[in-house]
Order: structure tokens, then C-alpha cells, then sequence
């Protein structure tokens, strides 16, 4: 079973070299192994995780070299839930893609590259849920990163070339904090195995820890577009194809949010950062949420929803409890797949009108009744509108936040509560105007009669959509949505992670054994 841990990653990168052999041949057999590889991989993550919640954490150390001489893959309940998710995305994203024809849409981009560089950021998200040791983790990040380098800036126009230069400098940043994170440690402990750290790290002095979990909070936060490193964001995400800034949202920001997760629980618990945390939490959804009201662009909208819900997560690790841990495990699942519906839904909208913003849009409701329900309902989900799983997320937060008592914590609750009042403002607005009003102006590309001008309800004519585009959204959007009827066993799941997590010697034990 331990061998299987490494096929989420060795096996998309197998078929990327595969892919780039063919070159931009028989692209057919390109989209084919993109779909059968990302297949065989949601069904060795599931594998993975019934394991995983039946036998504890598997861990597999590469080369055969144990930890912490050399580097170990670790599945546990938290990296494989996670995975499981993220892997059901991407095959519903590549379904979407394929259906989406980027080699007849995007007539000067590389379509050779396109599949190979997805699957190259796939291995990089699988990585960096797996990883035991710091080095991989970071490894794993750069792997993630050159494959989104080459999504965002596919076809290279000018407005991709501007947002993939913002996000190059701000992943490098990144990095090189990331880097002076890992030397510290290194030079401190003498290791960068997580299980090793983990027994090593209290034995260091207050000053040395402090500096390496604020350098690494750092390097995450801004991967994670946490408050104020995520100015970059709205400016960068939406000019990205859609199924690469689906990815993005759904699944990049959140391998940020793991491993603030994973090291606070980990190396640092109940640090005193727990309360910088909170107020970066704060942050983080009042200025997200009040930019999200402000947009009349669909895709800028979402990253502003996106920003201001990350802001969730970081407030169940912040608290540095288990009910916290397990509501921001819990929210990050929920959250991967309604954020991703929501992108390839506004992708959706701007092929079949040609633009996403709102004060151009209208009557669409009409026009495409699938492409307004498949909105409506994520976005209802979003905003935690009962009994959806964002409601259900939203409440175990509140609970935990009420459970630490303090004033902090409340003021979080009741900052959540705002943000989550806006957020529903902000997609109720953008849903409204885009799909249930009057066409408020004239689209490039469109036709369209006006409700003034002919006295009848608006018309547009718009271009027809593949049918599978329809299904991959749709299979999103309903996987989300089990998320409410499998609430219980999912709840409960992410609790048993949590307190695993928070236990820290069933990794540890996992991972060293008998050499401890």
C-alpha cells in the first residue's frame, strides 16, 4: 500500500514527459492520457485515504532511504482528504479544457504545452500534500509554480505577460523567504524531516523558533494571498484560461493554507503567533469581501470572495484548537470545489457572451437558464446559505471561535458573519445583474435588443457551448453539494484529522518508528 503513495505525483510527470514527446501531434491521444492519468489518480488517492483512516499514516521514503536521511511521502487522513479533493477537481478541470477546445479557440497559443504543464502543476499540488520534509515541500512548490508560470501566460497576450510578471515576482519572494527559512532551520536543528523537527524544534530557543515560524507564516501567506500579501491576486488570476484559473483558485491558494495547517500543528502548536494569525484572519475577510463588493467584473469579483475566504481557514488555525482545526479542514474541502465551479462557470459565461462584466451582461437567465443554475447554487453555497456545506463549514468555526471564548475570537465570529452577509451581496448582485435583469449595455460580439427598444423581454445571440462543458461544471457543482448530504461522515472525518494532527505522534511514530 506504501508504494501506491507516490503514484499521485510520479505518475502525472511520467505522462507530461510522455506528452511533450508527442509534441502537438495527435492531440486526441494528448487529452486522452490527460483524462485516463488524472483518473488513475483520484482513484489511488481515495485508495489512499480509506487506508489511511483504516491503518493511520502510510508513509513511503523514497530511494529507500528512511527519515530523516532521506525523503519521505506521508499519507495521513489530512493529505489524503485533500488530495482526494484536489484530484476530482483537476480531472473535472481537464474534462473541461478538453471540451473547451483551447486548440481551436486559442488559435497562436502552444497547445503542446498546455496538458503537459497542467499535469506538471498537478504532481506539484500532490507533492506538497504528501511531503514530509521541508525540502520536498518546497521542491513541490516550485514544481506547482512552473507549471502555473506557463498556464498563466498561455497564449501570450499582453494582459497575461503583465499578470504572470506580477505573480513570477511575488512567487519568488516567496521563495527566496521560503529558502532563508529552511537555512535557519537547518543550521538550527540540523535536519528538515517534519517528524524529526517536530521533537527537535521545542528544544530550541524561544528567539530561533519565532524567527523561523514568522519567516515561513510569511512565505505561506503570501502563496496563500493572505491579508496584505494579496494584493497580487485580483490582478493576476483572472486574465488566466479558465480552467487554469479554476486550478488557481481552487487549489494553489489552499496548498498555502495545508502548510500553514500541517506546521502550526506540527512544529509550532499554540505558539504565540496564534494570535497574529487572528488578526491577520480579520484582515483578510473584512478587505477581501469589501473589494469583492466593489467589482462589476465576475472573475475580479471571485478573487475578491476568494481572498476574503481564506481568511475562514486561517481563523480555525489560528485558534490552535481541535473543533478550529477540524472546521478549517473542513471549509478547505468545501471551499476547493465551490471556488472552482464558480471560475468555470464565469468562463462559461465570458464563451458564450464574450465579456464577464456585470454592467455588460443581462438576461442570461433567459438566454442560458444551465449556465444561471450552475451559478445560482455554488454561489449560494459560498455565501453559507443553510444547510449547504458553507453554512455547515461557517458554523463549526463559529462554534470553535464562541468554544475559545476571548474577545478576539468573537470579534472573528462576528467578523465572519459580516463577511459572510457581503459575500452573498456581492454574488446576489453579480447573479441579478448578470442573469436575471435587462441587458444593461451593448457586448462586443453580441447581439442585443434592448427591453426599451422593442418592448419584449432582452434576446442575445451567443455562441453555442460543447455539451461536456456543461457536464464537468455540473459534476462539480453536484460533488459540492454531497458535501451537505455526506455532512456528518465528513465532519467527523475532518475531526479524526484534527486530532491526529494535534497529536502529532502518529506522524511522528509513522515516519521515525523505531528509530526514535
Amino acid at each position: 500500500m506504501e508504494s501506491l503513495i507516490c503514484v499521485p505525483v510520479l505518475l502525472p510527470l511520467l505522462a507530461a514527459g510522455v506528452k511533450l514527446a508527442i509534441g502537438g501531434r495527435l492531440r486526441h491521444l494528448q487529452s486522452v492520457i490527460s483524462l485516463v492519468t488524472l483518473g488513475l489518480s483520484l482513484a489511488v488517492s481515495v485508495v489512499l485515504l480509506v487506508a489511511a483512516e483504516s491503518h493511520g499514516p502510510l508513509v513511503t521514503h523514497l530511494g529507500g532511504w528512511p527519515s530523516p536521511i532521506g525523503i519521505c511521502l506521508v499519507a495521513d487522513r489530512l493529505s489524503t482528504l485533500v488530495l482526494v479533493v484536489s484530484s476530482a477537481v483537476t480531472f473535472c478541470v481537464m474534462v473541461y479544457s478538453v471540451a473547451n477546445a483551447y486548440d481551436q479557440q486559442e488559435h497562436d497559443a502552444p497547445m503542446a504545452i498546455f496538458h503537459p504543464a497542467f499535469l506538471v502543476m498537478v504532481a506539484g499540488v500532490a507533492d506538497a500534500f504528501l511531503s514530509g520534509d521541508l525540502f520536498n515541500l518546497f521542491v513541490a512548490f516550485e514544481l506547482l509554480l512552473s507549471g502555473s508560470y506557463v498556464l498563466l501566460t498561455f497564449g501570450g497576450t499582453e494582459a497575461r505577460i503583465r499578470a504572470g510578471a506580477t505573480y513570477t515576482l511575488m512567487a519568488l519572494v516567496s521563495s527566496m523567504l521560503f529558502l532563508v527559512a529552511l537555512a535557519v532551520t537547518y543550521g538550527a536543528t540540523g535536519t528538515l524531516a517534519l517528524a524529526q523537527l517536530a521533537e527537535r524544534f521545542p528544544q530550541l530557543p524561544e528567539q530561533v523558533k519565532l524567527l523561523v515560524e514568522l519567516t515561513l507564516l510569511l512565505a505561506f501567506a503570501i502563496k496563500a494571498a493572505i491579508f496584505p500579501m494579496s494584493a497580487w491576486l485580483p490582478d493576476s488570476y483572472p486574465t488566466a484560461p479558465a480552467p487554469a484559473t479554476a486550478v488557481f483558485a481552487g487549489l494553489l491558494t489552499k496548498v498555502g493554507v495545508y502548510s500553514i495547517i500541517r506546521l502550526e500543528a506540527l512544529l509550532f502548536p499554540g505558539g504565540p503567533v496564534s494570535t497574529l494569525l487572528m488578526w491577520l484572519a480579520l484582515a483578510t475577510m473584512l478587505v477581501g469581501v469589501l473589494g469583492a463588493v466593489a467589482q462589476t467584473d465576475l472573475k475580479r469579483m471571485l478573487s475578491f470572495t476568494l481572498v476574503s475566504h481564506i481568511g475562514y481557514m486561517v481563523f480555525g488555525v489560528a485558534l490552535s484548537t481541535r473543533a478550529g482545526m477540524a472546521g478549517a479542514i473542513f471549509y478547505v474541502v468545501h471551499h476547493i470545489t465551490v471556488q472552482t465551479s464558480l471560475f468555470l462557470v464565469a468562463g462559461m459565461v465570458e464563451r458564450r457572451t464574450g465579456t464577464t462584466s456585470v454592467t455588460g451582461l443581462g438576461g442570461l437567465m433567459k438566454a442560458t437558464p444551465l449556465i444561471a443554475v450552475l451559478f445560482f447554487v455554488p454561489a449560494m453555497n459560498l455565501s453559507g446559505i443553510p444547510p449547504m456545506s458553507g453554512f455547515l463549514g461557517k458554523l463549526l468555526l463559529v462554534q470553535a471561535g464562541l468554544a475559545a471564548g476571548g474577545w478576539l475570537p468573537v470579534t472573528l465570529v462576528a467578523a465572519g458573519l459580516v463577511t459572510s452577509l457581503l459575500t452573498l451581496y456581492s454574488v446576489a448582485k453579480a447573479w441579478s445583474r448578470a442573469f436575471w435583469s435587462g441587458v444593461r449595455a451593448e457586448r462586443v460580439g453580441t447581439v442585443v435588443e434592448s427591453e426599451e427598444d422593442t418592448g419584449e423581454d432582452p434576446t442575445v445571440t451567443t455562441t453555442a457551448l460543447p455539451a461536456a462543458l456543461a457536464v464537468s461544471v455540473t459534476a462539480l457543482v453536484v460533488l459540492g453539494l454531497s458535501f451537505t448530504v455526506l455532512a456528518g461522515p465528513l465532519s467527523a472525518l475532518a475531526e479524526r484529522a484534527a486530532s491526529e494532527l494535534m497529536a502529532r505522534e502518529p506522524y511522528i511514530t509513522a515516519v521515525l518508528g523505531r528509530q526514535r
